[in-house]
């Protein structure tokens, strides 16, 4: 069963979607991988990776974090809403053009979609290529064999 709130300190940021909290849990401290909830940012390798890794670590690291937890994914990470310092870290990381909104999990009346629009109209972060590619087709077409 999901904890209902979880304060945790965040003492790593995998990538732009992933960080990694220190969390007392009855009284002994746990370490646990979370996925921010309804939101994908590029992967490591990918154009905006490092750039969307160090916006996340400029919210998060080092702070306390109020996750809420929703889910476990398929790799065992808790996937989450997470509040730094009073500041949602999925939708500033959408806000500031570092992830895209997951439309394949994020709710249809999810408040994400108009963030993201205005981040493509201001041309932010990753908006400023004119074709981003989203992470969920950057890692089909990394995993697909080129043709000679």
């Amino acid at each position: 069963m999901l904890a209902a709130l979880l304060i945790c300190a965040v003492v790593g940021i995998s990538d732009g979607d992933t960080l990694t909290a220190r969390c007392r849990a009855a009284d002994t401290p746990a370490t646990i991988k979370v996925r921010l909830a309804d939101i994908d940012a590029p992967e490591r390798a990918q154009r905006f990776g490092q750039r969307s890794r160090r916006h996340l670590s400029e919210i998060c690291w080092r702070k306390t974090a109020r996750i809420k937890p929703v889910s476990i994914d398929q790799y065992g990470r808790t996937v989450g809403y997470v509040t730094c310092d009073r500041t949602d870290a999925g939708a500033e990381q959408v806000r500031a053009g570092m992830a895209w909104v997951a439309i394949y999990f994020a709710s249809k009346n999810s408040g994400l979609y108009a963030i993201e629009r205005e981040a493509r109209s201001a041309r932010r972060g990753l908006w400023i290529d004119t074709a981003p590619i989203a992470p969920w087709d950057w890692r089909v077409s990394a995993h697909t064999p080129s043709h000679p």
